[in-house]
């Protein structure tokens, strides 16, 4: 299944299909389960919903037609094909060609279901998992993939896959183990949380083996010869570091598979990349790609009222939107010194004024993110309930945690006035910053006492920003902080943003977390990937957020995932390592008038290159009108 948003940030194209892991939670058991469950998928609690004989997913179409071809727009360019390592730029949506043993539906939350198998087995207690393989499943080449198959997908990443990944998995799985050509067993290592395992295993993408081996491939360096998968699409043309095309496989061994039937309808997808956001728009307006995920307010409010729109040849529309709000956030590189005092960081967020920048750059069309659940049942709101301060009050004993989060509402982002610089926020962040050690001095600016001077630079490569950063700068040099802009290449901005350089002080970067969250907690998070990890960019290394990732990690039912959960987030905002941003609950889209998707789209994607279809007759409408050429 692809899912992407296309423009909307740098990473969200490259990004190693989330470090592999399906992100579910589930319970632990420490001891052996009597009994062996058999089933066509696996929950982190309760029961599933799709039964073992359903047909098709509730939310496709299962007779939309195929055909066509749908193309969207990324920034930048790409020297690889190889979504799976650090080393140069993978193309949009190379990781489309791989499938996973289980698949996540959209509609469902803490389920995975048989896509690559018939039917997992496992205990009670989760301390291992059989996956019984499907048959007729192909590679893009036509040779069935099997056990060995999975064995070595899973051995490959774990010996040359990121190293966040090998660092968490290492401590996961014991073995695994080809029982027969269609039968796997993943065993875990004993006494540690297993709720999440099966599904984090089964998340795993498989590469064909034979293939790898044969064209001397290499997971960890960049490559323009793509791994072989079992996906619905393959690679079709490409002119690097310009466009990209997917063509679907007329052969496809899952096209009548129920997690597939209505979904991969078009005969081709098509990525074209630009150098900036004006650039891509007025690409958009020409016809050169046909469907845009808007992310600019100011596109939004003020750009689309050009001939198509008005004519009807392009759609721009409000989707409904069930997803909670992203991270994304301003992030401070922990790794620096003058970032390590959280007054130094407070007293920065104070001087971001959401407020002027919604009414002036937004045109109000967005909220502000309160927390790394917000609008979700995890997010934490105002004091802590009684169970949250049990698992609290062990970390503000032994000098974790600051004993205010036992009584405090739950830190959210300080609220500003209507002028761009906010006099009372500019106050407070000038107490922050004399208690801290940071003094003005008689050019107006702060240093302290080594005499260095507060300097902090934000880095981006996407001039959209500009707009945003400019004014916060401002704010800051009112602070007496000497604040700068940088901009850089896509290239430049890639290399000193991940491992192993971290050369930034202040970056964008989204702080990714699941609705029922687990393993993926510690690459995202823990103290233990902070040095190697592109996901836990800011450093962070917090012994209470790892104590309380552990406590997530641990919880056996879905209260108890939700407190934990809830105070993990309250210790997360508590740390201030990012200067959470904005997002807006709908999906605003505008797209050629020949794409059709189901009434109700599901409440977790926006689907459009996976359930949504073409209509070949308004197609040739716009041909003929002269809307498209």
């Amino acid at each position: 299944m692809i899912r992407t948003i296309m423009g909307a940030t740098r990473n969200a194209t490259h990004l190693p299909r989330a470090a592999f892991i399906v992100a579910l939670a589930g319970f632990a058991g420490v001891a052996k389960a009597e009994a062996v469950i058999t089933s066509h998928g696996i929950s982190t609690f309760g029961e599933l919903q799709y039964p073992a004989d359903f047909t098709h997913l509730s939310y496709v179409n299962p007779d939309a037609p195929k055909g066509g071809e749908i193309s969207e727009w990324t920034s930048g360019g790409f020297d690889s094909m190889n979504p799976y390592s650090i080393k140069g730029r993978a193309a949009a949506l190379s990781s489309a060609a791989y499938e996973s043993i289980l698949e996540a539906p959209d509609d469902e939350i803490g389920a995975a279901y048989c896509l690559l198998c018939s039917s997992l087995e496992y205990p009670e207690d989760r301390s291992w998992v059989i996956f019984n393989l499907r048959d007729d499943v192909r590679f893009s080449d036509g040779t069935p993939m099997t056990a060995a198959d999975v064995v070595f997908s899973y051995e490959v990443f774990l010996a040359k896959g990121l190293t966040d990944f090998r660092t968490i998995f290492a401590t996961k799985v014991e073995k695994v183990e080809a029982l027969d050509p269609l039968r796997v067993k993943f065993t875990f290592k004993p006494d540690i949380p297993t709720r999440d395992l099966p599904q984090d295993v089964g998340g795993l993408p498989v590469l064909s083996k034979a293939h790898y081996e044969a064209n001397g491939l290499d997971l960890a360096e960049s490559n323009l010869t793509p791994f072989l998968g079992t996906g619905a699409y393959v690679l079709d043309k490409m002119r690097t570091g310009e466009s990209v095309t997917y063509a679907r496989n007329p052969d496809y061994w899952g096209a009548d598979h129920p997690l597939r039937v209505g979904t991969n309808n078009f005969d081709s997808i098509r990525i074209e990349y630009f150098s900036d956001y004006d650039a891509a728009f007025e690409g958009f307006k020409g016809g050169s790609y046909t469907f845009r995920n808007e992310a600019s307010s100011i596109k939004w409010a003020t750009g689309y009222d050009f001939p198509a729109v008005q004519n009807g040849g392009v759609i721009k529309a409000e989707l409904p939107s069930g997803q909670k709000s992203t991270g994304q956030s301003f992030i401070f590189n922990l790794r620096r010194e003058k970032f390590q005092d959280p007054r130094v960081r407070e007293a920065i967020g104070l001087m971001f004024n959401f407020e002027w920048s919604n009414d002036t750059l937004f045109y109000g069309i967005y909220s502000r993110i309160p927390s790394y659940w917000g609008n979700s049942f995890m997010e934490a709101k105002g004091t802590p309930s009684e169970a949250e301060v049990a698992l609290l009050q062990p970390l503000v004993d032994e000098g974790l945690l600051d004993p205010a989060i036992l009584t405090d509402e739950a830190i959210v982002p300080p609220v500003s006035g209507a002028r761009q610089l906010d006099r009372g926020n500019l106050r407070k962040a000038s107490k922050l910053l004399d208690e801290a050690g940071w003094a003005v001095g008689d050019d107006g600016m702060r240093r302290n006492a080594k005499g260095d001077l507060l300097r902090i630079e934000f880095l981006e490569d996407s001039p959209t920003f500009d707009r945003v950063i400019n004014p916060f700068v401002d704010n800051l040099r009112s602070l007496g902080v000497d604040a700068v802009l940088t901009r850089v290449e896509n290239a430049q901005m890639e290399d000193r943003t991940r491992p192993p350089k971290f050369d930034f002080d202040i970056t964008n970067h989204f702080n990714q977390t699941g609705y029922l969250s687990g393993t993926e907690l510690k690459q995202y998070y823990g103290s233990e990937t902070a040095d190697v990890s592109s996901f836990n960019a800011m450093g962070l290394k917090s012994p209470a957020v790892d104590r309380m990732i552990d406590v997530v990690l641990a919880a056996n039912t879905l209260d108890s995932l939700t407190t934990a959960t809830m105070a993990l987030d309250r210790v997360m905002r508590a740390e201030r390592f990012g200067i959470l941003q904005w997002y807006k609950p709908t999906h605003t889209v505008a797209y050629y008038n020949m794409y059709e998707h189901p009434e109700n789209l599901p409440p977790y994607a926006l689907g459009e290159l996976t359930f949504w279809w073409y209509n070949a007759e308004k197609a040739a409408a716009l041909k003929a009108s002269g809307v498209l050429k």
